[in-house]
């Protein structure tokens, strides 16, 4: 999360005020610092700060191999092509919370201490749902968070989870999937891994992927299932001495604002954390830092503090992660 800004409203420089301010200030620095540290969002989103309306995201096509010319032979000439592209703006986010004159004239800091707590505990929860949205609505084209219809699209114009992932140079000759239908099992964790591990670039060229995180809703049955999956030094589904090359493979991320099913059924993601990165899969754009600022209501005599940020999600690189889950109708079927 990134750093707030604060601007004083004219008129508030008394002592009265002044006094509040401070530890007003305190509390939304020390909240903002709380939902920072436990947020999902930069575990698997590319954050990128931005000072333009929007942010364009593309690739190139691999460079040819290189070829056995023999003794001074000639080299090929390879060339790059501009892959599929992107365009993220970020949106605009308000929200506003009121220090009351009453509080002011009875010095009710616990009062006006929970209304700080508040309002950053509502900036903090917004960005992590709408951040959680965004991710699960990536199974379609688009995703309406409360009321507002958000593009869920990567670069390639599919959906960000899809079958029919199309290539930069081939087209739809050369389609690759990154969504599988499947109730989870330790064989249908193996496959989806061995499927992410063969996603190729646009060229067919393979890019080795290394999956290494497993990111689901706070579901107790599916986090009893794949804790019993990746966590065991013996294979968990035979009774013989069998090692489970998983057990010490996976970082699982349990994000409590994803929905607890797709389709009516549990799911699970896998995601290569660094290739997410290198690649700005996922860019999470800061346009602006929360700034906060604050007026004197003169109807009222209150004090109004408003909350102004601009931020915005969107996908580019299908290719970083991967979902399964039985109630994925769209997706590529797999056999435990």
């Amino acid at each position: 999360m990134a750093g707030i800004i604060y601007s004083e409203g004219s008129g508030l420089n008394n002592s009265i005020i002044g006094k509040q301010l401070a530890p007003i200030r305190a509390v939304l620095n020390e909240n903002a610092e709380a939902f920072e540290n436990k947020s999902m969002i930069k575990e698997l989103f590319y954050m990128d700060k931005s000072k333009h309306f929007a942010e364009h995201y593309t690739s190139e096509t691999a460079l040819g191999l290189f070829q056995d010319v023999g003794e001074g032979g000639k080299g090929p000439v390879n060339g790059f092509q501009e892959g599929f592209g992107k365009t993220i703006e970020p949106f605009v986010w308000k929200n506003n919370f009121v220090v009351t004159k009453e509080m002011l004239d009875d010095a009710l800091f616990g009062k006006i201490k929970s209304r700080a707590n508040a309002f950053m505990t509502s900036y903090g929860r917004t960005r992590e749902m709408f951040a959680a949205a965004m991710l699960a609505g990536g199974i379609n084209k688009k995703t309406v968070i409360w009321g507002k219809s958000y593009d869920t699209t990567g670069a390639d114009g599919v959906e960000l989870f899809s079958k029919s992932h199309p290539s930069a140079t081939m087209g739809t000759k050369f389609l690759q999937s990154n969504i599988f239908k499947a109730a989870f099992s330790t064989s249908i964790m193996d496959q989806v891994q061995e499927n992410m591990q063969s996603f190729c670039d646009d060229d067919k060229n393979l890019l080795a992927l290394a999956p290494d995180t497993i990111i689901i809703p706070n579901n107790a049955k599916q986090k009893r299932d794949i804790l019993a999956a990746i966590g065991s030094e013996l294979d968990p589904n035979t009774n013989n001495n069998a090692m489970n090359f998983q057990c010490g493979l996976w970082n699982l991320l349990i994000w409590p604002y994803l929905p607890k099913t797709l389709g009516g059924q549990p799911y699970f993601m896998m995601a290569d954390k660094q290739f997410l990165q290198d690649y700005m899969c996922m860019p999470w754009i800061e346009r602006k830092p929360l700034e906060i600022s604050n007026y004197k209501d003169e109807n009222t005599d209150d004090i109004v503090y408003k909350g102004y940020a601009r931020y915005g999600a969107g996908f580019n690189n299908w290719r970083g992660i991967a979902i399964c889950g039985a109630g994925l109708t769209n997706g590529t079927e797999l056999t435990a």
